[in-house]
């Protein structure tokens, strides 16, 4: 997509905002007109709504997409780095076999009382009925 002058400038303005939002708009820029500037932009990914301003309208932010199209270079995100030789880390290795652990498995690996790691794989929205008899069934397992 070709970028107006219009579209460079708000682009820019919100790259070099501490949250990145687009907030200097032309005063020139009003009703239809931003509109139709905020949806091209939308409709080509280089902006996504981000929050509601007190007033009740969207914000929107410049996504990676719209950083590139300025040629801006997007730092790559970090990955979580793992903790080996942890108790965590061996709970995450379990977990990740294609047969998954028990309870039982669990507890040995970590040297942890049964009723500690029963936590962890308890449902966190209890107010789902299914999660409730799941949880019944993991306790009784």
């Amino acid at each position: 997509m070709k970028l107006s002058e219009t579209q460079t400038n708000l682009l820019t303005a919100a790259a070099q905002h501490p949250e990145h939002l687009l907030t200097d708009f032309p005063a020139n820029l009003k009703g239809g007109a931003r509109l139709k500037v905020l949806t091209s932009l939308a409709n080509a990914n280089l902006i996504a709504a981000h929050s509601q301003a007190e007033d009740g309208t969207t914000q929107f932010a410049i996504t990676d997409a719209g950083r590139s199209a300025l040629g801006i270079a997007i730092e790559a995100k970090a990955t979580p780095s793992k903790r080996e030789g942890t108790k965590q880390a061996t709970l995450i290795e379990l977990l990740q076999r294609p047969e998954g652990a028990t309870l039982e498995q669990m507890v040995q690996a970590t040297g942890w009382q049964q009723h500690y790691a029963d936590v962890l794989v308890m449902p966190t929205n209890i107010s789902n009925s299914a999660c409730v008899v799941e949880h019944a069934a993991l306790r009784s397992a």
